[in-house]
């Protein structure tokens, strides 16, 4: 369902009504009020919901998720998120919080496997939209690791880049080309005093990882058929309710920035 976000709630409404499996664009609604009807709607008739965070199919993502839930960082201490670039002129009815920002406040949680715990965060206004262009977010996940997203529709270039540090290293995912590095903590003495004011006084490993590289618009329409017809991908479909927590998160942000205070959210990421 690929309508504006103040549309989801009535045409989804009718879909459930219909008997229609279906897969409705991120942000899963206007608010998270509209959201819940959503989620019960489609519950009640025993369909299908899923929502289009696409970000998760991506291959650099999907490979950065495994290896993180392999333990291969050791302890995670921070996942920071940059998505910058124009405002595309499709949006009409929310700002870069719900629109973009959405994509990594469900990512991080998703890699990490772990909900939000506080944010806090800055917007600001400055093309004249009704709606905020900018957004600089700091939050805490439930277990203890750091977060910052810098998101915004006012750069002139596109970035969209993961980089999550731990005991071991660091990687880095571009989700724009779908690329996985891993930069390990430092380990040999560089021996070169000039050298290692640049660098360090150690040097560790650097790894770009070769993976395969599907279109992740294929893989989530892949995923919403399995989770109908029960196929191999059917688990990794996004299902509303983790719509409704990116949602719950997002309104969480627009909070902390027009209050100017830290948002502390439930057990469960809401």
């Amino acid at each position: 369902m690929a309508v504006p976000t103040g549309e989801h709630l009535p045409v989804g409404r009718v879909l459930a009504a219909a008997g229609i499996h279906s897969l409705i664009e991120k942000p899963l609604a206007l608010d998270c009020r509209q959201g819940r009807q959503l989620v019960d709607a489609f519950s009640r008739a025993g369909l299908v919901g899923c929502v289009g965070h696409v970000e998760r199919f991506n291959a650099a993502l999907r490979a950065l998720h495994v290896r993180l839930q392999a333990g291969e960082l050791g302890p995670v201490y921070q996942v920071a998120t940059s998505r910058q670039g124009p405002f595309p002129a499709r949006v009409r009815d929310v700002g870069v919080v719900k629109d973009l920002a959405t994509h990594d406040l469900d990512l991080t949680a998703w890699i990490s496997g772990a909900s939000y715990a506080e944010v806090s965060a800055q917007v600001a206004r400055r093309k004249g939209r009704p709606y905020e262009d900018l957004v600089a977010v700091v939050g805490r996940l439930a277990d203890g690791t750091v977060t910052s997203h810098l998101v915004n529709w006012l750069s002139p270039f596109k970035q969209r880049q993961v980089v999550v540090t731990g005991e071991r290293g660091s990687f880095t995912a571009d989700t724009l080309t779908a690329d996985l590095t891993f930069h390990g903590t430092g380990v040999h003495p560089l021996g070169w005093d000039a050298l290692s004011q640049v660098r360090g006084v150690t040097e560790g490993d650097v790894l770009r990882f070769a993976i395969p590289k599907p279109e992740p618009l294929a893989v989530e329409l892949a995923a919403f058929r399995d989770a109908i017809t029960g196929g191999p991908l059917a688990g990794e479909a996004v299902t509303l309710a983790e719509g409704l927590g990116a949602l719950a998160v997002a309104e969480a942000v627009l909070e902390a920035a027009a209050t100017g205070t830290t948002v502390r959210l439930g057990a469960d990421g809401s």
